[in-house]
């Protein structure tokens, strides 16, 4: 039997490259047309704001990836494979070279020439005249009547072929003029079209300039040299002078500083730090000189994962963009076959002129261009992403960013997100002749041995102040703690240790009774005989926790309570921040069945800390991570990630998710009216080739310009207020 030898599967490999020549959807659709069909290629991931593609394939050699790209004239630049040596990264080139613009201006200056000289002489077929224009159209065209070409040899259907058609129509049936000042239009739009988009672009890319490209960093001698953020390893030290921009993530060793994390945290205030301390790349230095530890290299930083993190969030199209390009998919053609029926059907059937008709055919193919409305969503959405990072507030797709404005209810958990999710001391109740400086010293002393968290929020309490020598020390499992001091035995525990010593008193039981109903968690310090004192600590409510509650209620967003802790200090947490659906003595699982209930009355979100709520904040409508500043689990699988513990960023993100809706039917509306209007226009015979390019352009300018408003937002604006402008 001969032996039959099977190859073995290709693995998967992702090729990434950079195209300079992919800006607006047709391209996309072109790429998708010509790819799709290659054996071997399964995915492919468009980033159209950073004009990357990713292709995902079992090819051994992305080579005809490559070449069935570059036949588009696309300028392939590959930038990545799992296969290959990388090659430096290439920068996006200027949106507009030199060169375009003196080539459009030359075809502006020819075509409205060409214009011009056919009103004055009454003859648009003269030989100035189509020289004028054939000028504008190489000038100014050639780029449009190249993709067109492309465009009719794969039978895709777009916004170049249209134009093709309706220049080349125009100048068939003897509109020179005509023609030449609707490619000259046409590309004078486009040109304008990619500036508008370069701010949107820049919005996101900003966010990589921010960290410094070097870094002062000790060398093992002792001196300090001046080194390429790239080159400095995880472990080195690095000196911050004041004022300076922070190159790299690591942990304060030396010294004290105030330190703006804005482009981290959206926070407006500077922060102490101190030894022990992170810091973030891309933060800058307020006073101060401190020596911080890198923590991780560059590519790594918190500042790199959040702009990695948003540039993928770009890539997925929110339902609004899928709606829009299905639309335009259809709409196209459609408006393609009608054209044709314009100018054949009435010729044919009723007599009526050609020349007529075939005008109004072409000018419909030039209405018919989607520009406006395909390019309005995704420049709308990039700003909305970018405008929410700039806050802090790290959104993981446009699907979110459009889902936060039908939010029903954000269900919260307690500690660490409403709560600092730390205990203090917050009461010492003396008895008898007991001071309350003494009990308190006789308090710590015998806490700082214990480990327990009340414990330490006693010792905190007590400050820095000396501690009485403490010998004997015993812990009591299930009610305290005990130790002699001063030749005298002290206890301090719970409600049940004093019951055990046989101490207890209705005036103690009264005052437990009140502190526990106000969340307080209580202990009693005494001896065997006596009662000394009652110390409580409470895990105190974050300062802004009820104003966020209040801005979510004016925003129809009911605000809901789950805790681990008894339904008491539930409540009476919840009663200080104004919540009214209050869920106690919850497990994982309890808080998962929750969130199930309420996604039955409409969209639900959840907040925590990223880990502990996780099944919570995966079947919740949107999870939000709170907190999630140089927490990696957070970032990568949050739906949106809070970079500070701050509830007020959630009505925040809402009035976000809002105004960009909001802006985003804005745009569709007006881009479809305008279309509706040329139609109208067209039939009644008061619409003309150019006209049709002017308006078009002008409506694709106007929806860039008012996705971009989003940006204008500020921050910490007033939610409500933040309504108002995105209802305008």
């Amino acid at each position: 039997m001969r032996a039959v030898t099977v190859p073995a599967a290709r693995t998967l490999d992702q090729t990434v490259y950079k195209i300079e020549k992919m800006d607006y959807a047709t391209e996309e659709a072109l790429l998708r047309k010509a790819l799709q069909g290659l054996p071997g290629v399964l995915a492919l991931d468009f980033n159209l704001m950073e004009r990357t593609l990713k292709v995902s394939h079992t090819l051994a050699d992305p080579k005809p990836i490559t070449d069935a790209i570059a036949a588009l004239d696309m300028a392939p630049v590959l930038q990545s494979s799992a296969t290959h040596v990388p090659p430096r990264a290439v920068a996006l080139a200027p949106a507009i070279s030199r060169k375009q613009w003196t080539l459009m201006t030359v075809a502006g200056v020819a075509a409205t020439g060409s214009e011009a000289v056919a009103y004055a002489t009454g003859d648009e077929t003269s030989l100035v005249v189509g020289v004028l224009a054939v000028v504008a159209i190489l000038a100014g065209g050639l780029k449009t009547l190249k993709k067109g070409w492309i465009a009719l040899k794969t039978f895709s259907l777009n916004m170049n072929l249209l134009m093709s058609v309706a220049a080349i129509g125009a100048a068939l049936i003897g509109e020179w003029p005509e023609a030449a000042v609707v490619i000259w239009l046409f590309g004078l739009a486009e040109m304008i079209e990619a500036l508008s988009l370069d701010r949107a672009r820049n919005a996101i890319r900003s966010l990589m300039t921010l960290a410094p490209e070097s870094a002062s960093v000790r060398q093992p001698d002792g001196f300090w040299r001046e080194t390429s953020a790239d080159a400095v390893p995880v472990g080195a030290i690095v000196r911050v002078r004041p004022g300076e921009r922070i190159a790299l993530d690591g942990v304060v060793e030396t010294g004290r500083s105030s330190v703006n994390q804005a482009p981290i945290t959206g926070e407006s205030m500077p922060v102490e730090k101190q030894p022990g301390d992170p810091v973030f790349a891309g933060t800058i230095n307020e006073r101060g000189a401190f020596e911080f530890r890198v923590s991780a290299p560059k590519g790594e930083t918190m500042l790199d994962r959040i702009a990695r993190s948003v540039q993928e969030a770009q890539a997925q199209r929110a339902p609004t963009q899928r709606f829009v390009d299905q639309f335009a998919h259809i709409y196209t053609p459609a408006v393609f076959l009608i054209a044709i029926l314009v100018a054949l059907v009435p010729p044919l059937a009723f007599g009526q002129p050609w020349y007529d008709w075939i005008y109004k055919a072409l000018v419909l193919l030039v209405i018919a261009c989607p520009c406006a409305l395909v390019i309005s969503t995704p420049v709308t959405v990039v700003s909305g992403l970018a405008a929410a990072a700039r806050r802090g507030i790290l959104v993981k797709g446009g699907l979110y960013l459009e889902q936060g404005r039908r939010l029903k209810s954000i269900a919260f958990d307690k500690t660490g997100t409403i709560t600092h999710g730390k205990p203090v001391l917050t009461h010492v109740v003396p008895f008898g002749g007991m001071t309350r400086a003494e009990a308190l010293r006789i308090a710590a002393s015998l806490d700082a041995l214990s480990e327990h968290p009340v414990a330490a929020a006693i010792v905190d309490g007590y400050g820095d102040k000396p501690h009485a020598g403490v010998t004997g020390f015993e812990a009591l499992t299930g009610y305290g703690v005990k130790g002699d001091i001063d030749g005298n035995t002290y206890y301090i525990g719970n409600h049940r240790l004093v019951e055990q010593l046989r101490i207890c008193n209705p005036g103690l039981e009264e005052i437990l009774d009140r502190l526990e109903a106000d969340a307080k968690t209580a202990v009693v310090l005494a001896t065997k005989d006596e009662l000394l004192a009652v110390l409580a600590v409470a895990d105190t409510v974050r300062d802004h926790s009820r104003e966020a509650v209040t801005a979510l209620k004016a925003f129809g967003v009911t605000p809901v309570m789950l805790t681990g802790d008894n339904i008491k200090t539930a409540e009476a947490i919840a009663t200080q921040v104004g919540i009214t659906e209050t869920h106690g003595e919850l497990l994982p699982q309890d808080k998962l069945a929750v969130i199930t209930k309420l996604l039955e009355r409409g969209p639900a979100g959840m907040a925590g800390d990223g880990v502990n709520d996780a099944p919570a904040l995966a079947r919740a409508s949107i999870g939000f991570a709170m907190g999630a500043a140089g927490t990696d689990t957070a970032i990568e699988t949050a739906d949106v990630a809070l970079m500070r513990d701050d509830l007020r960023m959630l009505p925040e993100f809402i009035a976000l998710s809002r105004r960009t809706e909001a802006v985003l039917w804005q745009n569709i509306v007006f881009a479809i009216g305008v279309k509706v209007l040329f139609f109208v226009l067209t039939f009644a015979g008061y619409a003309s080739l150019w006209l049709a390019v002017f308006a078009d352009m002008g409506a694709s300018l106007i929806v860039v310009f008012n996705g971009l408003r989003i940006l204008r937002l500020r921050r910490g604006a007033h939610p409500q207020r933040a309504y108002c402008i995105a209802a305008a």
